[in-house]
């Protein structure tokens, strides 16, 4: 969830050797192979298996090559630039470019996309942080700027994750420039003005981390989650976003209880931001520890079958989030920085593959 800042440095990361610390898994590592796990996770009957792609890294063609591989990802989440900081810099001037960048190549590549993020309180821009605004200016700002970027990118999206991150992990709402102005009915309105202004069938996201277990979190969104079905609040599905750790992360039982808060109300969940970090330097005993976690968080979402799909949270090491986050962590992606596939890789489609042979799910296509 966090914004990228490796753009000064990519193109030395790009450039460097490839590293020698970690162990080689024992597939050959051919980063266009087919099927890729888009593929397999159609075969499997999710909807997708895909990756959010962020725009510093488009200069590079080999990551590019995979990121806009249908077969590999069938779907694609832009990390950062459909957020409110890109997309409406100042006050009624909106600029899609960064979006656009990552929308207009997988619509070429006929892949899917999770739109995110309508409503969020980090990455907003000075001239909405810092204004004094009433109540009714701040939902006048929020249907302008919902309703703006929904008709830009009407028909674009397979989902939207409208609000995110709203609650603190005691399961209270977090205070933000929304809470604190709007109060708590902020969530409520945007989710009726995205209904209002995306195209018809997109599905509507409450997206969060911490999520993953029946906890006080968990609960307060299931809380939400009904009173918004009771009062015909337009909701479609929850985001568990599924940060993990090597070490502490929540097992395949807890991902199941989780899904099933939002999946017994008749939503669809997803994993949204999938990645697993572990302590540097990695080793053998870490990274099939990792491997382990992939393969039960993709379990987990192919066994529920209101599970629609997975995404990772970027594939390759040197563009991930978690070290400039978690100083002395890291390799909590798919790929090496050389583009070799990691062990967890292969977890993944081999549970993909697994649940393809038992034919269990039978969804297919968009």
């Amino acid at each position: 969830m966090k914004p990228t800042y490796l753009l000064p440095i990519l193109p030395l990361i790009a450039a460097s050797p490839a590293p020698t610390s970690h162990p080689s898994s024992n597939h050959k590592p051919n980063p266009n192979a087919a099927p890729g796990l888009g593929a397999l996770a159609q075969r499997a009957g999710l909807l997708y298996f895909g990756t959010a792609i962020d725009n510093v890294v488009l200069n590079n063609t080999r990551y590019t090559s995979l990121a806009f591989n249908r077969s590999e990802f069938n779907q694609v989440t832009a990390s950062n630039g459909q957020k409110w900081v890109h997309i409406e810099p100042q006050r009624n001037v909106f600029n899609y470019t960064l979006g656009d960048q990552i929308v207009d190549p997988s619509k070429k590549a006929g892949q899917m996309r999770r739109c995110h993020t309508f409503l969020w309180h980090n990455q907003l821009p000075d001239w909405l942080v810092t204004g004094n605004w009433t109540k009714q200016e701040l939902l006048g700002i929020l249907e302008n700027h919902i309703r703006n970027e929904a008709s830009y990118y009407w028909g674009d999206c397979y989902a939207w994750d409208v609000v995110n991150e709203a609650f603190n992990d005691n399961g209270t709402l977090r205070s933000t420039i929304w809470l604190d102005t709007i109060g708590p009915s902020y969530i409520e309105h945007a989710f009726r003005f995205a209904r209002r202004y995306t195209s018809p069938g997109t599905k509507l996201y409450y997206n969060d981390y911490g999520i993953e277990r029946v906890n006080n979190k968990s609960l307060a969104t299931q809380t939400l989650v009904k009173d918004f079905l009771r009062r015909k609040v337009p909701i479609d599905g929850v985001g568990l976003q599924a940060h993990f750790t090597v070490g502490r992360s929540p097992s395949y039982a807890d991902l199941r209880g989780a899904q099933q808060l939002f999946t017994a109300l008749g939503l669809e969940t997803a994993l949204t931001e999938l990645d697993v970090r572990l302590a540097l330097p990695g080793n053998a005993t870490a990274e099939a520890e990792q491997a382990r976690i992939y393969a039960d968080a993709t379990r987990a979402c192919v066994d529920e079958e209101k599970c629609v799909g997975v995404t990772v949270w970027d594939f390759w090491d040197p563009v991930s989030w978690v070290p400039e986050t978690f100083p002395g962590q890291g390799d909590a992606t798919l790929y090496r920085q050389n583009f070799e596939r990691k062990p967890a890789y292969f977890a993944v489609a081999d549970v993909l593959r697994a649940a393809a042979r038992n034919g269990t799910r039978g969804r297919t296509g968009w």
